[in-house]
C-alpha cells in the first residue's frame, strides 16, 4: 500500500507505532527516538499512525448566495469601505466573517473597488447641493412575530442631502402615530426640518383622488402638527412611488435585512432594526 507522508514529517508509521507502544515518560521516549516531546505526546493521543488531513475543515465559504447578494448590496448602495462594510456583516450577516474573506469575496465579485462619483451632467440639481432639512418619510409593514397580536410598521425618515435615518415602529398606521413619528422626528433630527415629502396615505393627509377627489384642507391632524413645527408638508403626485424614491431605497434596505436575519421576538427585530439605522447613520 502507498504511504503518504506529510512533506514535514519527522517520523514513520513504524516509528509512531512504536512510540505508541513505548513505556517510558515522555522526556524518555523523545531521547530514545530522536524526536519531541510534542511529537511524543501527538502520537500517543492517536489512535491511528497515518497523517491527518491538511485540507481546511470549512470548505464552503462563510456566506451562502443569498447572503453574497446583500453583501453586493450593501456595497453597491451604502458604498461602504470595506472595514465599514465588515462592521454591518459581522451585526447582522456573520459574526464570524472575517476581512480576508470579504475582500476576497469583494474582489471575486467585481467589487474590491468604490466607484468614484461622477459628476452629474447639465445644470440638474443634485440631492447633496440641498441643504439639511429636506426630508422623506414613509411606513413599511414588519412581519408579524410569533409573540404579536398582529404585525406592526415601521416610520421611516431621511434627510435629502446628508441621508440621516430616524425609524420608529408603531402598532398602528394611524394619523395619531404619523404624528407622533414627526414629534420625535423633529426632537431627534440634528438640523431643522424645513421640508417634508410622503405619499398620500390617510396617516399624512385628506386628500382624496378619483370619483371622491378633493385637494388637502391643511386641517388634518399631521398637516397641522407641520404647520405649528413651521414645516412645509409636501405631497407625491398620485400613482408615482418613484417620487419619494430615496424613502423606497431606504425600504429596500431594510427589507433585505428583514428577509435574511432570525428574529426571536418583536423586541429582536426592533433592536436590530435600530442597530441597523444606527449603524447607517455612523
Amino acid at each position: 500500500m502507498l504511504i503518504k507522508l506529510h512533506k514535514n514529517a519527522t517520523t514513520t508509521p513504524a516509528t509512531r507505532e512504536a512510540i505508541q507502544k513505548a513505556t517510558g515518560s515522555d522526556y524518555e521516549v523523545a531521547r530514545q527516538f530522536g524526536v519531541s516531546r510534542d511529537t511524543v505526546r501527538k502520537w500517543r493521543k492517536r489512535d491511528t499512525v497515518q497523517d491527518g488531513s491538511h485540507t481546511a475543515h470549512r470548505l464552503q465559504t462563510t456566506l451562502n448566495a443569498g447572503q453574497e447578494e446583500l453583501v453586493i448590496y450593501l456595497r453597491t448602495q451604502l458604498l461602504l469601505p470595506l472595514d465599514d462594510l465588515l462592521a454591518v456583516i459581522r451585526e447582522f450577516i456573520e459574526p464570524d466573517m472575517s476581512r480576508s474573506a470579504l475582500d476576497r469575496l469583494l474582489r471575486r465579485r467585481g467589487h474590491s473597488r468604490l466607484p468614484v462619483p461622477q459628476k452629474p451632467e447639465g445644470q440638474v440639481k443634485p440631492f447633496k447641493a440641498y441643504e439639511p432639512g429636506y426630508v422623506h418619510m414613509d411606513v413599511k409593514y414588519l412581519p408579524q412575530m410569533a409573540d404579536e397580536q398582529a404585525r406592526r410598521y415601521v416610520f421611516v425618515a431621511i434627510d435629502r442631502a446628508t441621508r440621516w435615518v430616524f425609524i420608529a415602529i408603531k402598532s398602528h398606521k394611524t394619523a395619531a402615530a404619523a404624528r407622533s413619528f414627526l414629534n420625535a422626528l423633529s426632537k431627534a433630527a440634528p438640523f431643522k426640518i424645513h421640508t417634508l415629502l410622503t405619499d398620500n396615505g390617510k396617516e399624512f393627509t385628506d386628500r382624496l383622488f378619483g370619483q371622491r377627489a378633493k385637494d388637502a384642507s391643511g386641517e388634518h391632524e399631521f398637516d397641522m402638527l407641520c404647520q405649528a413645527l413651521d414645516i412645509e408638508h409636501r405631497l407625491t403626485k398620485p400613482r408615482t412611488p418613484q417620487t419619494n424614491g430615496m424613502v423606497e431605497r431606504f425600504n429596500g434596505r431594510l427589507e433585505q435585512v428583514l428577509r435574511t436575519h432570525h428574529f426571536n421576538s418583536a423586541e429582536d427585530l426592533e433592536k436590530t432594526l435600530h442597530r441597523y439605522v444606527w449603524l447607517y447613520n455612523q
